[in-house]
């Protein structure tokens, strides 16, 4: 969990921003504001340069070629960087509004260029999860690492694990995602129960990374025990760009975090107990042993004239076989509370 910036009761919500700026500054400000007014606990962006993250001629995502009007990820991406002049106004106008800013390396350059802005926190995205040199520049830095494990398979979850650890990172400082890599994800390939195998597999926190449609997951996952909550926004879904549909838009995002924080405090406490609002209806719901008929003085109780009413203050029926057989010390009229 990340216990230096928030309790470790608290969900923590990453309003994910990923490319949806557009590449404009003016947007990217615009996505912090909205995150921050939602109550969202960090803004997350992505940093990269295309000619360190693809090849000329690699060739979109399913989801790329039907959101987007590119014919290669080069080009598309080139469009879609957070440039690197950016970042420290972004920091700065991030903590102006009171949210913390996390923005995901894709590349060894850009895990260099946010260790030299002091950042705390690394995201380690799923396509990296088998990316040997990046696991080992990211490991070096000793940071608190979140690691996305979309399309992995848990033996290739563990080896990413080993190679943090093994290159200096307190496995301590590991919380695992559970996601899965499409864009809008189907609801039937969503599989949350997955994060209570990685949980039990590798004793680790977990949480879920949403590219689902709607907030219903998200919610769910919380409900489910994730620990951290990272879902896509966007300011309007309408807009051109790769990420744009599957993400929600501000109403939702505020909505989202509403019920997350809902849930969160429903989940409370494991210590089975009556409640303060249960203890006062107590005595209203449960029942007493009554007389179900008139009892005269030396009748004994029975199963013919003892029988069990609201209100619980008198004797409980968890102890009517004590008092069937006894001798009635006084007369009751029906439904007066027994006594002995």
């Amino acid at each position: 969990m990340i216990e230096s910036v928030h309790p470790k009761d608290k969900i923590i919500v990453i309003a994910e921003a990923g490319v949806n700026h557009n590449g404009d500054f003016t947007k990217a400000l615009e996505l912090i504001d909205v995150a921050a007014d939602c109550g969202a606990d960090f803004i997350k962006f992505q940093t990269f340069k295309a000619t360190n993250l693809v090849t000329a001629s690699a060739g979109l995502a399913a989801y790329q070629a039907t959101t987007t009007p590119y014919s290669d990820q080069f080009t598309m991406l080139t469009d879609l960087e957070l440039k690197y002049e950016w970042h420290q106004s972004l920091i700065e106008h991030a903590e102006s509004k009171s949210i913390g800013f996390i923005t995901t390396p894709f590349d060894v350059e850009a895990i260099a260029f946010l260790s030299q802005l002091r950042m705390e926190l690394f995201k380690i995205p799923s396509g990296e999860i088998t990316n040997l040199p990046y696991l080992r520049e990211i490991s070096k830095l000793g940071k608190r690492v979140i690691l996305s494990t979309g399309m992995a398979k848990l033996g290739e979850i563990e080896t990413a694990i080993e190679v943090l650890t093994s290159n200096g990172l307190d496995r301590n400082k590991i919380t695992l995602l559970h996601c899965t890599t499409e864009y809008p994800a189907p609801i039937e390939e969503v599989n949350l129960s997955v994060m209570e195998t990685l949980k039990i597999a590798f004793n680790m926190p977990v949480g879920y990374s949403d590219h689902t449609e709607g907030i219903t997951i998200s919610i769910a996952a919380a409900a489910m025990g994730a620990q951290i909550i990272e879902k896509h926004f966007t300011l309007d879904r309408r807009l051109p760009g790769p990420d744009h549909k599957a993400s929600i838009e501000p109403d939702e995002l505020n909505k989202m975090i509403d019920a997350i924080r809902q849930v969160e405090q429903a989940i409370g406490s494991p210590l089975k107990q009556p409640t303060p609002s249960e203890l006062k209806n107590m005595e209203s719901v449960r029942k007493s042993l009554v007389a179900s008929k008139n009892i005269v003085k030396g009748e004994r109780f029975s199963l013919d004239n003892v029988t069990t009413k609201r209100p619980a203050n008198g004797i409980s029926p968890m102890r009517i076989d004590e008092i069937i057989g006894r001798v009635a010390h006084k007369s009751f009229e029906r439904d007066e509370l027994i006594s002995v």
